[in-house]
Parts: C-alpha cells; sequence; structure tokens
C-alpha cells in the first residue's frame, strides 16, 4: 500500500430541518390550534481515530463527507427526525487543520479520540412555538440552519517512542528489522526507503515500544533536496533519535567515505528542519561494524567519536547479525522508562 501523509477533504454538516406550520383539524374540535412541530437538527461530521488505519491512502478519491440534514416538522407537533453524524476515520496521530483559515482544529493521538469538525444545523421551530392569547393562528413557523462547511488539511505524524535517522544505505531498515516484526525493504544495492515503518519492539513482559525508520536524509534535504524533509515531521513526536552511521561505507557507495563528516551534515540538515528537533536527545549507533576486521573495529569506533567530540551513547552494532542489538533495545526501554517516570512525577 502506498504511504500517503497528507489530504485534502471537505465537510459538510447536514442543514436543520424547517419548522411546520399545521392547525389541528379533527372531528367535532373546531378551531384546534397550531400543532406544527419543529424541525430535527442537521447530523455533525466527526474524525475518529481508528488504530486500524496507518496512512491517508483512502482519501485520495474520496474527499467530500456529508452528513444527513435533519427531517422537517410535520403536524399534530410531529418533530422532524435529526440527521445522522457521519463519522469519517483516520489513523492515529492525524493533525487536523482548516485549509482557508489555516487554524489547527485538533491533533487525533489515541484510539477512539472523535474531533467535531462540522457542527449539524439547529432545527427550525413550528409555528406551536408562537401562539399566544393575542396570536392564536399564528402562521409562522422558522427555517432550520444552514450546517458547518469546511475545507480540511489531514496530516498524519507517526506516533513512535524512538526516530531512527540517518543517510540512505546506512542500515536503518536493517536495524529495524533486526529488532522488530516490521518489514521494510533491503537490499545489497544502493537505495533508500520510500516509505515510514513502523515497527513494535518487545523487550520483556509488559515492555515494548514502537520505533520508526523514515527515508534517509541526503545534504540539501532543507531545501526539498530528496525524500527524507518530507518525511522529517514523523520524528516530531518522538522521544529519541538514533543516528545511524555506516562506519564501513563501501567505495563509491552513498556515503561520502567519511562518517564523521556525513553525521554533521545530517545534524546540520536537521536544524534547518527544526531547531528543537535537532536538540532532542540523540544517540550514535555505529552499524555494519561486521565489515571491519575485528582488530580494527575497536580504534575506528573511537576515532569516529573523537571526529565528532562526541559525549552521549555510543552503540557499536551489526544489524545484520544483531550483534549489539540487545544491549541497545534494553537500554532504550530503560531510558523511556525512566523519562516516563520523570513526566508522571512532574
Amino acid at each position: 500500500m502506498k504511504f500517503v501523509d497528507e489530504a485534502k477533504i471537505r465537510v459538510e454538516a447536514g442543514d436543520g430541518g424547517n419548522g411546520c406550520v399545521s392547525f389541528r383539524r379533527e372531528k367535532f374540535i373546531p378551531k384546534g390550534g397550531p400543532d406544527g412541530g419543529d424541525g430535527g437538527d442537521g447530523g455533525s461530521v466527526w474524525l475518529e481515530a481508528d488504530p486500524d488505519l496507518n496512512t491517508l491512502v483512502d482519501f485520495r478519491h474520496n474527499r467530500v463527507f456529508r452528513a444527513r440534514r435533519g427531517e422537517n416538522g410535520r403536524g399534530s407537533n410531529c418533530t422532524g427526525k435529526s440527521g445522522e453524524d457521519c463519522i469519517v476515520r483516520v489513523p492515529v496521530g492525524t493533525l487536523v487543520h482548516e485549509r482557508d483559515t489555516g487554524e489547527t482544529l485538533g491533533d487525533l493521538v489515541t484510539a477512539g479520540q472523535r474531533l467535531l469538525v462540522a457542527q449539524g444545523g439547529r432545527h427550525g421551530l413550528g409555528n406551536t412555538h408562537f401562539k399566544s392569547s393575542t396570536n392564536r393562528a399564528p402562521r409562522q413557523a422558522t427555517p432550520g440552519t444552514p450546517g458547518e462547511q469546511r475545507n480540511l488539511l489531514l496530516e498524519l505524524k507517526l506516533l513512535a517512542d524512538v526516530g531512527l535517522l540517518g543517510l540512505p544505505n546506512a542500515g536503518k531498515s536493517t536495524l529495524i528489522r533486526a529488532v522488530s516484526h516490521a518489514r521494510p525493504k533491503v537490499a545489497d544495492y544502493p537505495f533508500t526507503t520510500l516509505y515510514p515503518h513502523l515497527g513494535v519492539v518487545k523487550v520483556g513482559p509488559y515492555q515494548s515500544f514502537v520505533i520508526a525508520d523514515i527515508p534517509g536524509l541526503i545534504e540539501g534535504a532543507a531545501e526539498g533536496a530528496g525524500l527524507g524533509v518530507h518525511f522529517l515531521k514523523h520524528l516530531a513526536r518522538t522521544r529519541l533519535l538514533l543516528h545511524v552511521v555506516d562506519v564501513a561505507p563501501p567505495p563509491g557507495g552513498g556515503d561520502s567515505g567519511d562518517p564523521a563528516g556525513d553525521v554533521r551534515r545530517i545534524v546540520g540538515e536537521l536544524a534547518k528542519f527544526s531547531p528543537g528537533l535537532a536538540a532532542r536527545e540523540r544517540w550514535l549507533v555505529l552499524n555494519k561494524i561486521d565489515l571491519l576486521p575485528p582488530e580494527e573495529r575497536d580504534a575506528r569506533c573511537a576515532a569516529l567519536v573523537q571526529a565528532l567530540g562526541w559525549s552521549g551513547p555510543v552503540f557499536p552494532v551489526a544489524a545484520v547479525s544483531g550483534e549489539g542489538t540487545d544491549t541497545l533495545v534494553r537500554r532504550i526501554m530503560a531510558y523511556l522508562e525512566r523519562e516516563g517516570a520523570d513526566h508522571d512525577g512532574r
């Protein structure tokens, strides 16, 4: 399924039903008086977060959503039936903006959460409401009010605890395959992930977290080059970033052959896109150590850390074989639990 993370839709709530002008007409009851009923309320349009959806692809062809109109009132004080609401299901993590004003209407971040995006019209009043001692035969009723209509922009931001960051071919997809059941495409030739992937990492009983793999960044991404910047927003909700670096880039590959320079370029693109994202907690994952001679691994990793002036956590791993990944996921789980406890304490 093609990943779609933005969609434009139109929502139209139902109009309220009109009030009725009617008079009671029964045998042996002369001048029965007014008995016009009220109209029904128009249906509203709601967005509901559905955990079974993971893209906005359903909105590529179905872009207009209408709720039902309220029925008109009838005689014998019969109220018109209210229109049915229209429930539009969207993935968890969907941001809702009004296209005409740019206003953010809401953020659907929990399963089952609902957001009212178009209020149905109010019902009109029947002539019963206008009777009085001086107006015993009112021929007056009010129409229902129109329902709201809006043009919306839906923007999906994946909900993940941990995000993977790095160049194309750094091994992010292989890493997410090694630690979770997600199965993004990997191969032994240069290419990049085209769509984000989510994986659930199970560490132990009642211990798990969600990790996101996004398309790799290239230099100039903040100016629109490549695919990665289009999906960087999916890292906005993460609590921890893993910067995956290929410590053994092949000659003539997508990397420059200078891992330290590659890290600096990615950090620069991240800062251009969002200074807040660049300041987020970030760990260094040195991937593909299995391609280095065993006697050179420690020295190459230490040289890279020294060249970067890195003071944060560093994890040498071989994602293909799984070497070092167990230590990595356990440290991540401990960090997330500690962060959660600190947040609850505040």
